[in-house]
């Protein structure tokens, strides 16, 4: 029984420390000695000058003037002599047809132009003939112009005989593809046993000479790259080593797949420097010319419906404004500002996304330093 009460009085005591601890913590609570939340810092920086940037666009060296070979008639392709990155030089045969039939073309020219002039021989004989004939009063003078229209009528038949047989030769010679210019052959679209067309193309030669870098151009920096521009071509291979361009041609329609401008640059660059296929990039300079006065990092700007914008502190109270830009074409890591900045708005440079018109920021500088207003 006493057992009983004592254990019973323990229980008591516990449950009684229990409440009192839950009474002190909700006081705790209560007296909101909780620190307050911390203004987030931010990197901000000043619109830098927008005088000089860059714009980078990938492309591929390429010969100025790139032929696609055919053969001028139809035929199975017996022997093909070259393979592609072969040097060839002008004149050099690079495939054979087989010439069977345009050389039998070719004979049975030459036999029907023999029996017309054997048939020309005999009716200018019997011109002549007619001719005493007339001065001897035997036949009348109808019968000497019908004889003088048959040897016109031979001498046509003969000159349009030997124009086949010119024809017929050239058919001929025309089995044989010889290359136009010294060059490199780019590449190979038929094989040897294949039946081909006249004006199939079977090989494309890349001229020896100037060498050119082929790229594509978006829309939006369609003004940027217009023919006459100075550029600077840099081969990946060889980073950091650019030589001098300049733009040639821009095409005047888009590419329907990828709506982009196909784009050539002439590069100055020793002969031998630059390699057919090599990958390169084309350095294009953007300038202010466009009424740019200031740049910003590219991590700066934010999507504002159609447009764009920054975050900018406001010294006074360090809140955020999302403040819209007009901007330029696109550099490697900043973009020139048209319109919309002031050259000491403190612009948050980074983390934007994260941000929200109005906040509260601590604006600090690269070296994490608080920053005064």
């Amino acid at each position: 029984m006493c057992r009983r009460i004592r254990t019973g009085r323990f229980a008591s005591v516990r449950t009684n420390a229990a409440v009192a601890l839950l009474v002190l913590l909700v006081a705790a609570c209560g007296r909101g000695d909780v620190e307050p939340q911390q203004k987030p810092p931010v990197l901000v920086v000043l619109p830098g000058a927008g005088a000089a940037t860059e714009m980078s666009l990938t492309g591929e060296i390429r010969a100025r003037e790139e032929s696609p070979l055919s053969f001028r008639i139809g035929g199975n392709m017996l022997e093909r002599r070259v393979e592609v990155g072969d040097h060839v030089s002008e004149g050099d045969v690079l495939a054979t047809l087989d010439p069977d039939d345009q050389q039998a073309q070719a004979s049975a020219a030459r036999a029907k132009l023999a029996a017309l002039e054997a048939d020309l021989k005999r009716a200018r004989a019997d011109q002549a003939r007619y001719a005493q004939l007339v001065k001897d009063q035997l036949i009348s003078r109808s019968n000497m112009d019908a004889q003088n229209a048959a040897a016109e009528a031979a001498q046509g038949q003969v000159n349009a005989a030997r124009a086949e047989l010119r024809m017929a030769s050239n058919q001929a010679g025309y089995s044989k593809l010889v290359a136009p210019a010294d060059g490199v052959i780019a590449s190979r679209q038929a094989e040897a046993g294949q039946v081909v067309a006249a004006g199939q193309p079977v090989f494309t030669l890349a001229a020896d000479g100037a060498r050119e870098i082929v790229f594509a151009v978006a829309e939006n920096a369609k003004d940027e790259v217009q023919p006459g521009k100075a550029v600077q071509v840099e081969v990946w291979s060889q980073p950091g080593k650019r030589w001098p361009g300049t733009v040639r041609e821009v095409s005047p329609s888009a590419d329907p797949a990828s709506r982009t401008f196909a784009a050539r640059a002439t590069v100055d660059a020793p002969e031998g420097a630059l390699q057919l296929g090599q990958s390169a990039r084309v350095v294009i300079p953007t300038n202010a010319a466009g009424g740019a006065t200031f740049s910003v990092p590219l991590t700066a700007l934010q999507r504002q419906g159609d447009g764009v914008a920054v975050f900018v502190v406001d010294r006074a109270s360090s809140t955020l404004k999302l403040q819209p830009v007009s901007i330029g074409a696109y550099g490697n890591d900043s973009v020139p500002v048209l319109d919309g900045l002031e050259k000491d708005d403190w612009v948050v440079a980074a983390g934007g996304h994260l941000l929200r018109e109005g906040q509260e920021v601590a604006p600090v500088d690269r070296d994490n330093r608080p920053l005064g207003n």
